[in-house]
């Protein structure tokens, strides 16, 4: 039997009249990912953090596909406030697609606006405070899904529910693999929680592999020194692939009709880093749900938001 051809961003099928949200799309895998889906018909709205930079990434994208449906809202995933802003000022009647990407990587010790560890508290709370916020708009949609960027490095974290937010020690590192190994319980989670409800809503997980984007050298990196910048462009300019290659997990969960809710999509290559979407099923992480319902529990607690979806980890569930 041969094996199926590779998925291509070609194969992304018609996406008209269906509303997406992009979170970091000015620039990597986010730019490229709301490309794509406006390139195939749907109205995407960019959802950036720095106006300029956005407005940048608009004129961008209306410059490479010209019939593009498209719209700039901003959103600081490092502020709560600025989440509430975004969400209460949703004026569409619904959502279809969520999809949340924009987060940091490797980043020396800081705060957010609210005081949580910036890795934590953008790639975990952040995300975790914005889906719920829009959450009533994704219910409204007649197929609502919401795919979350975690990260092949999920796999090696030290998931400590007392040292969420560096409450005793900090490094870097260790840091960033935890606040990605959240993004992967937070993911199935809701979709455990939104079956439990009897919901329409799929979740998704997604691991792009190694990527170039400017995630390890914008941002708080960028203060880091010519010798860490030059280091890093080397490393990301020899060692990892195209960005539209990086964006392909994203993309695979976002469209493809028949996945699943709780699918976990990564390359299919040596260690997720590189390779064609393929679904793992074969994740601890995936089938942990006492602890993803722990760091539920904590996440409402710390954001203030919360779903009013039942939780499922005591009654069993693997």
């Amino acid at each position: 039997m041969r094996n199926p051809p590779p998925w291509t961003l070609h194969a992304i099928p018609d996406q008209t009249g269906r509303l997406a949200v992009v979170t970091g799309a000015n620039s990597g895998i986010g730019y490229v990912t709301a490309r794509e889906l406006a390139r195939r018909g749907a109205h995407t709205v960019l959802a950036c953090r720095d106006p300029e930079r956005g407005r940048a990434a608009l004129a961008r994208l209306r410059n490479e596909v010209p019939h593009a449906r498209l719209e700039l809202r901003r959103v600081d995933l490092a502020d709560l406030a600025s989440i509430r802003e975004f969400a209460a000022g949703w004026d569409h009647d619904r959502l279809d697609l969520l999809i949340n990407n924009a987060g940091v990587a490797m980043v020396p010790f800081g705060l957010t606006a609210d005081g949580f560890e910036s890795q934590f508290g953008i790639n975990h709370l952040g995300t975790f405070a914005l889906t719920g916020l829009l959450l009533p708009h994704l219910l409204a949609a007649p197929e609502p899904r919401v795919v979350t960027i975690s990260s092949e490095g999920q796999r090696f974290a030290r998931f400590d529910l007392d040292n969420l937010n560096a409450e005793r020690t900090y490094r870097t590192a260790f840091a960033y693999v935890r606040s990605k190994r959240a993004n992967l319980y937070f993911a199935t989670e809701l979709q455990r929680r939104a079956d439990a409800a009897g919901l329409r809503l799929r979740s998704m997980a997604v691991a792009p592999g190694l990527t170039r984007t400017n995630v390890l050298t914008g941002g708080a990196n960028s203060g880091r020194g010519r010798l860490y910048a030059t280091a890093v462009r080397l490393l990301v300019r020899t060692a990892f692939r195209p960005t539209p290659e990086g964006a392909k997990t994203s993309l695979y969960a976002a469209t493809v009709p028949d996945l699943p809710g709780g699918s976990y999509i990564v390359p299919d290559g040596p260690l997720q880093l590189r390779g064609e979407p393929t679904r793992r099923t074969r994740e601890r992480a995936i089938r942990d749900a006492v602890t993803a319902d722990r760091l539920w529990e904590v996440s409402e607690r710390l954001t203030g938001v919360t779903y009013g979806l039942p939780a499922t980890a005591a009654a069993g569930l693997p």
